[in-house]
């Protein structure tokens, strides 16, 4: 009988170690009489401090007294309710309730949410007659995995033969591999530190290199972030070429649709007026003609001589922008010969996959007369501490990180 009531002890003792080290792997915080928490007489925990060698206890309750008495603690009681969590992962991800929903609307002076929309939304702009029934409880993954696929059956799919600044390319898989998806190459931002950047710098110098080659200008950047983007930025330049004080931008109709919509949209944040007119009707009498944009080759593919339009437009004292293809420019006349000021354009036609619209990297190419007005940056050729050729990004004076509100550029990062 003595020898099972000493195995029973141990085995209370192992028991109550176990308990002691998962409570100070939990960290749980010291209990002490003066807490201020006030705990309900419901199911209670008894709660001890650890102890790890007890030997020689006779019974259960002579064992907690020995310990009691040994290690001086104390124990208390504390109600289970104190050990929940204080949040719950509904209450963190989901919004208001609807009961919290109303107690806002009443701080509102409302009855309720709809009340209130009714108050502030236009019956004109509501949505009320459509039907959402069907989704008003929410769709399951699964569900909805059902419906987009339902969705997508309908859709008919054509073969296009209308590029208008897009077209399929074939990338060899050993550059898709190791460039396209390449987070190295995709993930750089701006190479602000040019002491560890030399080697993406080189790479952005030679894509100037080769923009200005093409176009037959001397001065490119290091791209823009595609061809309409670029096409409104040189809108800008001879907006500020003139110092804002001619309002008329014109647009030939050759142009692609989309170069058309975003001059558009960046028109109105210089109050210029975008006027798009076919070449043989553009009439600059008005005085009032800042620039003119022409596509080269056009949207339809027709390859036109520009040079007599760039001499009537320069004799009118205005600028002239050609959206050119880079491809194309390989064979044909380069813009600079015509005496185009500005050249713009994307060099998706080299390589890069379609992807939905982007990322194509554009480029903006002028001449040196105009080179501080220009987008984007500049990757210039310089010498180091020690004397030896480096490169770096040039000209930053231009650039909003040091001229602000007076900047002529505020393209930080690029495509290329």
């Amino acid at each position: 009988m003595e020898r099972a009531r000493r195995l029973a002890n141990r085995a209370f003792v192992k028991r109550l170690v176990s308990e002691a080290k998962k409570y100070r792997q939990n960290e749980a915080p010291p209990l002490n009489a003066a807490s201020p928490m006030s705990y309900t007489p419901s199911r209670y925990v008894s709660s001890l401090a650890p102890c790890s060698h007890m030997r020689g206890a006779r019974s259960d309750s002579s064992f907690r007294r020995n310990v009691s008495s040994y290690y001086n603690v104390q124990t208390r009681s504390v109600s289970v309710e104190a050990l929940k969590p204080s949040d719950t992962f509904a209450r963190r991800h989901n919004s208001a309730t609807p009961d919290e929903q109303s107690k806002m609307a009443e701080l509102c002076g409302f009855e309720s949410l709809d009340k209130l929309i009714d108050a502030t939304v236009p019956k004109s702009i509501r949505i009320d007659s459509m039907k959402f029934s069907k989704f008003d409880e929410g769709l399951t993954e699964s569900q909805m995995i059902d419906h987009m696929k339902s969705l997508a059956s309908k859709n008919k799919v054509f073969k296009s033969y209308i590029g208008m600044g897009y077209y399929n390319t074939h990338v060899p898989p050993v550059i898709l591999r190791n460039i396209m998806e390449n987070p190295a190459w995709y993930t750089q931002y701006t190479p602000y530190q040019a002491e560890i950047s030399q080697g993406r710098l080189e790479s952005l110098l030679n894509f100037q290199t080769l923009i200005t080659d093409l176009t037959g200008l001397p001065m490119s950047n290091a791209s823009l972030l595609d061809e309409g983007t670029a096409a409104a930025e040189a809108m800008a330049m001879c907006n500020n070429i003139q110092k804002g004080k001619k309002k008329t931008f014109i647009i030939a109709n050759n142009c692609h649709p989309q170069t058309v919509d975003i001059c558009k949209t960046r028109a109105d944040g210089f109050d210029l007026k975008v006027v798009t007119a076919d070449l043989k009707d553009i009439d600059y009498k008005s005085g009032d003609v800042c620039g003119v944009l022409v596509q080269y080759p056009g949207t339809e593919g027709e390859v036109l001589d520009y040079g007599e339009f760039i001499k009537n437009a320069h004799a009118n004292g205005v600028k002239v922008v050609m959206a050119s293809d880079l491809l194309a420019l390989t064979v044909l006349k380069p813009p600079g010969e015509f005496g185009a000021d500005i050249v713009v354009g994307s060099a998706q036609r080299f390589g890069v996959p379609m992807g939905y619209g982007g990322p194509h990297a554009a480029f903006l190419a002028t001449s040196q007369e105009y080179k501080r007005m220009m987008p984007g940056r500049i990757i210039g050729v310089s010498v180091d501490s020690s004397g030896k050729p480096a490169l770096r990004m040039a000209m930053q004076t231009r650039e909003q990180h040091i001229r602000r509100d007076k900047a002529t550029s505020n393209i930080c990062t690029a495509q290329a």
